[in-house]
């Protein structure tokens, strides 16, 4: 690899099936076939998860906002999360003016735990939000039976999992309402975008509406709303590039999963990192290959980011405690998440990754180590 080839993170797969879906969405994506594309795209999504409904939106974090909306969530309310991820997957909480919830995280998946669900439950809990980080999955099962126990909602954030498989279900299936986000960092792209799916067409009908400036398409007089609503649509030209890629979402995921086995495959001589899990009944579409430096190492996260920069090669730190953020109450009892962050990075993966480049990261990481254990 030439020295000054520069790695990124992440970057969208674009071939001549996206340029040519948003060149005629853009050429003749206009008046009567303006939602064309959008339609096109919410029914691949759909068929490729096995939902029933699914409204595109103008990102995941909207999504989520319209999931909560609709299920009234308001000031009083408290959301359960688990405590390791983005603040994305928490500020539509804050939005509506309900109160998150911070619980500890599972030490392998780095999901939400549900022993921790349970005994954070109040009479003004509402509903439960499970991210599937990273790819890894959350244990829906139990978190499920949780939520039917204690009569609660549960969301899927599924915006950096799509692909994953629960027990034979696409992640993001399984809740009340399942996001997804289509940031250009994510396997599947619009640029910006997301989605919000559901099995339950009451839920599908409020979102359509809160999602359209609140105008119920019932009501036939133009421009009428009848409840203040949102502004949260994906655009034609979006979802032009949106189809063309779920049309390829085999081949992008199976591209992640075969870079994550070269990551792990070369890096295996190293027993002092752990990375993304896969419990024989989940399948990970590893949107982010993740390492997990041993504790024994005494090794910072951002000493390694620094040391990778100075190689052109670019990595992520893993996802701060949302507890730990400013704006929010620590809670040092969430003692997984406070660990774990501080010792995680993320690997660089994208579709024209090549094996030249996996094996570069590999070799300047087990040099970094090498060179830190000397000392």
């Amino acid at each position: 690899m030439a020295s000054l080839e520069k790695i990124h993170y992440a970057k969208p797969s674009v071939t001549d099936l996206e340029i040519a879906y948003v060149t005629d969405a853009i050429t003749n994506g206009w008046g009567e076939h303006c939602y064309d594309y959008i339609t096109k795209f919410e029914n691949a999504f759909k068929k490729y998860l096995g939902v029933e409904f699914a409204v595109a939106t103008s990102s995941c974090t909207g999504a989520l906002h319209l999931a909560l909306a609709v299920l009234n969530v308001g000031y009083g309310d408290e959301i359960i999360i688990g405590d390791i991820n983005w603040i994305a997957s928490v500020a539509p909480v804050v939005y509506l003016g309900a109160k998150p919830v911070f619980v500890d995280v599972l030490p392998d998946s780095w999901c939400i735990d549900p022993e921790r669900i349970e005994e954070a439950i109040t009479p003004r809990t509402k509903a439960i939000i499970a991210v599937h980080l990273y790819g890894n999955l959350a244990e829906m099962d139990r978190i499920m039976a949780v939520a039917r126990k204690h009569n609660l909602y549960v969301i899927e954030d599924a915006a950096e999992a799509l692909g994953s498989e629960y027990r034979g279900k696409k992640a993001g299936s399984i809740a009340h309402f399942g996001v997804f986000s289509f940031h250009g960092t994510k396997t599947v792209s619009t640029g910006e975008g997301g989605m919000l799916v559901t099995n339950q067409e009451d839920l599908f009908k409020a979102a359509c509406i809160l999602a359209n400036h609140g105008r119920n398409p019932e009501v036939k007089k133009m421009f009428f709303p009848d409840r203040i609503g949102y502004k949260y649509k994906l655009s034609n030209l979006q979802a032009a590039m949106g189809l063309a890629q779920v049309e390829r979402v085999d081949e992008l995921v199976s591209k992640k999963r075969e870079i994550f086995f070269q990551y792990r495959n070369s890096l295996s001589v190293l027993p002092e990192l752990s990375f993304n899990p896969e419990p024989p009944h989940t399948i990970n579409s590893y949107w982010m290959p993740t390492v997990i430096f041993d504790r024994k190492l005494k090794i910072n996260r951002d000493q390694v980011i620094k040391h990778f920069k100075d190689k052109y090669v670019d990595m992520r730190p893993f996802f701060y405690p949302l507890s730990s953020l400013p704006m929010f109450d620590k809670k040092l009892t969430n003692t997984v998440s406070y660990d774990t962050y501080e010792r995680g990075i993320n690997l660089p993966s994208y579709y024209d990754l090549n094996q030249e480049n996996v094996e570069f990261i590999c070799k300047q990481l087990r040099d970094f180590l090498k060179e830190k254990c000397r000392k």
